[in-house]
């Protein structure tokens, strides 16, 4: 759906996989609560920096001006934006699709918590998500997915300015030119009316409302779906999850056609042929034995259908033949680890388990029940890391890695796992 900062969002997707409540199923929600403006210049910013950034609005000023933003909507909402929040320019490189072990990031991403809210959300939902399945033929569990990783549901849209932050990105670091591109969309949205608060937050690159579109794709792609005149995916439900359905169709979405299959390999098959861009028929793929782990057949497609093989933890870990939805999904943000999640909690809202072949692991990720617990034993055993929320920040990540040490546990990184919590649920029931 975006390009590549928009992998960035999914940060924020991690962090709100680590927030708990279920946010009241209406259809029309109130925007977060309004963001302090920013001072007068980032503290991070050199008197350089800032003088940069000055001169750099001034060049965005004249670049929106020929995008029918006039000069005074211009100094109207960039009037806070003294300065540059540089803090965003070390987030580029840090992507958690690449960096977080698979496992770990399923396990945040499509926890018992996510998969009871987001029935809850189907349920609540249900006449919207019917009419979005009508109209651009993507089915609801689907499009609830994408609503649960990129935002819980709504609960977390990212705590960042946008306006401040893609100013920013705008005029300093790589890819510049695709950051003034959307920070030009965010100020046509904002002086068009569909977006309402100069305020608004979302993901460090952008990103943001209910399904997290970029500003460039929200032009594109968003619906006015509850019919008041705007497209708001930020205050409207209806307006986001028809959207996403609208998104996904663009992409190529086939109605009804499934995602792709958890299979099972045969021994000694060549794991050098998995990869999502080497296609293959599904007959190919049968011919050599691959089976789906249930025994059932291929439903939904036929037998020349391209697909590819995914083996996201190498040939020891679960594998996987996706076809065409599986790239729909991947376009919404080109990460494989991200389509899965999707896919995978699409599979459990429909009242799908989990896969049936384990990680290459012997210390599994855990969700947010179970990092609570984990805090719960950290806060029992005198560590002062605060409430145990199931966020896992710099206190809890300190308090594992005593603990790991203390236990004589290697590596003692701090890493919130099932070994760590294991070990302390022993010690607390002796």
């Amino acid at each position: 759906m975006r390009p590549s900062p928009r992998l960035a969002a999914v940060a924020s997707a991690l962090a709100c996989a680590l927030l708990s409540g279920l946010p009241a199923a209406h259809a029309r929600t109130s925007p977060p609560s309004a963001v302090t403006p920013p001072p007068p210049a980032s503290p991070q910013a050199s008197e350089a920096e800032i003088a940069s950034f000055r001169g750099c609005m001034g060049r965005l000023r004249t670049a929106a001006a020929g995008k029918d933003v006039d000069g005074a909507d211009f100094d109207r909402l960039t009037a806070t934006l003294a300065g540059p929040d540089m803090s965003v320019l070390p987030l580029l490189d840090r992507q958690p699709e690449f960096s977080t072990p698979i496992w770990d990031y399923l396990a945040a991403l499509v926890d018992a918590q996510r998969v009871d809210d987001g029935r809850a959300m189907l349920a609540a939902h249900a006449a919207t998500l019917a009419r979005a399945e009508s109209d651009y033929g993507v089915d609801p569990a689907t499009v609830v997915a994408v609503w649960g990783v990129e935002s819980d549901y709504g609960r977390s849209f990212g705590t960042r300015p946008l306006l401040a932050s893609l100013s920013t990105l705008s005029c300093f670091g790589r890819r510049q030119p695709f950051f003034q591109g959307e920070f030009i969309a965010t100020l046509q949205l904002l002086a068009s009316g569909d977006l309402a608060d100069p305020g608004i937050t979302g993901s460090w690159a952008g990103a943001f409302g209910h399904t997290q579109f970029m500003p460039t794709t929200y032009q594109r792609i968003a619906v006015d779906f509850d019919g008041d005149g705007r497209r708001d995916l930020v205050g409207s439900i209806p307006d986001a999850l028809g959207s996403t359905a609208n998104y996904l169709k663009r992409a190529g979405w086939r109605r009804g056609e499934p995602w792709g299959y958890e299979v099972r390999l045969p021994a000694g098959f060549d794991a050098s042929q998995a990869g999502r861009t080497r296609r293959k028929p599904l007959s190919q793929w049968l011919a050599q034995g691959v089976a789906r782990v249930d025994g059932a057949p291929f439903d939904g497609v036929a037998a020349d259908a391209r697909s590819a093989l995914l083996l996201p933890a190498g040939a020891a870990g679960p594998a996987f033949i996706v076809f065409r939805n599986f790239d729909a999904i991947y376009s919404y943000n080109a990460a494989e680890s991200y389509a899965l999640a999707i896919a995978h909690l699409a599979d459990r809202l429909r009242g799908g388990g989990d896969f049936a072949a384990p990680w290459p692991t012997d210390d599994p990720g855990i969700g947010r029940a179970e990092r609570r617990e984990l805090q719960t034993l950290l806060l029992a055993r005198g560590h002062a890391i605060g409430e145990a929320d199931g966020m896992v920040g710099t206190l809890t990540r300190r308090a594992i890695a005593e603990e790991q040490a203390r236990l004589g546990m290697a590596p003692a990184d701090g890493r919130a796992g099932r070994r760590i919590l294991e070990a302390l649920r022993a010690e607390a029931a002796r």
